[in-house]
């Protein structure tokens, strides 16, 4: 009954040019339902709230394709033995691991501040969700790349060095923190590609990837979490339809199993 005195309200305004006036006037219209509207009309909406960030991924795609072009590139390939006499054959030193741990700290700060108080764009399920759909792209992406460049590294450990996965997971959880915190503050957006560059900083101190590699997994990681933020609404769509709004199941992948991932708010 709601449902049809909300549609027959919504009649009586579009086509009564007194009582359309008397309504936009008056603030205590009552709401139309949101199921109210024919499906077709909210995917379009969906689609215009949701359009592709093709403008977004033009850096990602510029670093990706520096990397890409430095496998065969003579000059970008000198520049990277360049970038590695300076950094360890003139210098030698012992590594330092910190960097497999410090990937992780832009996504780990987000969760941090949540639990501060400082709240973030998406609550716990849909920015949880984001992210493993972000670590899905990732990992497959990082992983597909690698088997198919199958570039050495320059310590000469294996065959797996493009691009860096590190970095690209570093620069992937910086961007999650951008996302979530960019109306709070840029500095926590700048705070986290500074832990990312830091990585890809350590990868090369460590001698095991080029900087191409390093440049090329920015480029990656950055457009993986770009591309989950756009494609995460329509799936929960798709999927769910705005029933299960505290329960939602992830397809995963990551080093080479597959599975799924229930995640629920007990919030509410």
């Amino acid at each position: 009954m709601p449902d049809k005195l909300n549609a027959i309200i919504l009649m009586l305004i579009l086509f009564s040019p007194a009582i359309k006036s008397q309504a936009i006037n008056n603030i205590a219209i009552l709401p139309i339902a949101a199921d109210s509207l024919p499906v077709q009309s909210t995917k379009k909406m969906i689609r215009r709230k949701c359009p592709f960030p093709a403008k977004q991924l033009v850096i990602p795609a510029l670093l990706i394709g520096y990397g890409v072009t430095a496998i065969e590139n003579n000059g970008l390939k000198n520049l990277n033995d360049e970038v590695k006499e300076e950094l360890v054959l003139e210098n030698p030193h012992r590594g330092i691991h910190i960097d497999n741990y410090l990937q992780f700290t832009p996504a780990v700060a987000v969760y941090s501040l949540n639990m501060a108080g400082i709240k973030g764009a998406h609550n716990l399920v849909d920015r949880s969700a984001i992210y493993l759909l972000s670590n899905i792209i990732v990992n497959s992406s990082v992983s597909g790349i690698k088997k198919y460049s199958h570039q050495a590294r320059p310590d000469g450990s294996g065959y797996s060095s493009f691009p860096s996965g590190h970095t690209a997971e570093a620069f992937a959880s910086a961007e999650f923190l951008r996302q979530e915190y960019k109306n709070v503050s840029v500095w926590y957006g700048i705070a986290g590609y500074a832990v990312a560059a830091t990585t890809g900083y350590l990868r090369m101190y460590n001698n095991k990837h080029w900087m191409s590699d390093v440049i090329a997994g920015a480029g990656v990681g950055i457009a993986s979490t770009k591309i989950a933020y756009w494609l995460y609404p329509k799936i929960k769509h798709v999927l769910f339809k705005e029933k299960l709004r505290n329960t939602c199941i992830i397809p995963t992948y990551q080093n080479k199993f597959a599975g799924f991932v229930l995640i629920h708010n007990f919030s509410k």
